[in-house]
């Protein structure tokens, strides 16, 4: 990461984004150290309750086993193909044998929906996570993670919107939450047009979730390009001023 860009980000968010939460970043690596490992757990883990450790500022690494969730290795390219009855577990379940967690409303609408799935591998052994403050020189973020509530959630998809024509620069797929923080922004990072990704809509994550944040995730690519117009955009407006004095009353 180019220190110089950290620093200008660093020190622009809290211009216009007063006492907002930090955003934190992946990549994905071979190389050992660059961060804490964490172990494998004992049971059921969701990656979102583990990822609370890197917001506060602690720098975690994952391995396909440091996961302990099928959907979390799955959306973290660690593992592909579905689970058995994963139709039934995302819609009805099976009575006396699966409970459906009744996201969808028949298992063949998942069958329909999973035709459309896309199969993500891991472009390497590790899955690194830093808070922004805490890159160095050698990382090279693959994404950009926030954590955020209404008024900080705004301002960033209106700057992801800032230089596009068309009205969807920011989209938010159906999905489970890491979904929407791992394997949808890395795949728009190799698109023709990246666009930013709102989630932590899953159901099943938000108790790992401030009540009051969802997630907005951007590849790097795009996150430069929003970071280098902050000066010019909307944020220096004082339409936003007024947003920003009541963010900084928080």
């Amino acid at each position: 990461m180019d220190m110089t860009i950290k620093d200008k980000f660093l020190a622009d968010w809290e211009k216009y984004f007063p006492g907002a939460e930090l955003p934190i970043v992946f990549y994905y690596t071979d190389q050992e150290g660059r961060a804490e490992m964490v172990p494998p757990p004992s049971g059921h883990q969701c990656i979102i309750g583990t990822l609370a450790k890197v917001r506060k500022g602690e720098s975690l690494c994952f391995s396909a086993g440091s996961l302990g969730c099928f959907g979390g290795k799955r959306f973290a390219g660690f593992m592909t193909g579905l689970s058995p009855n994963f139709e039934y577990f995302l819609s009805c379940g099976i009575p006396g044998k699966l409970e459906g967690e009744r996201y969808k409303k028949t298992p063949e609408l998942v069958r329909e929906w999973t035709k459309n799935a896309v199969e993500f591998k891991a472009p390497a052994k590790y899955l690194v996570f830093k808070r922004f403050d805490r890159l160095e020189a050698g990382d090279s973020p693959d994404a950009v993670v926030f954590f955020a509530p209404p008024d900080v959630l705004s301002g960033l998809f209106t700057l992801a919107n800032f230089e596009e024509s068309e009205p969807n620069g920011v989209f938010c797929p159906f999905s489970a939450g890491c979904g929407t923080i791992i394997q949808y922004p890395y795949l728009e990072g190799k698109a023709a047009r990246p666009r930013g990704v709102i989630g932590m809509f899953d159901v099943t994550a938000r108790p790992f979730m401030p009540k009051e944040a969802l997630t907005f995730a951007v590849p790097v690519n795009k996150f430069l390009r929003m970071a280098a117009n902050m000066d010019e955009s909307f944020l220096i407006t004082g339409s936003w001023e007024r947003v920003k004095k009541r963010m900084g009353n928080d």
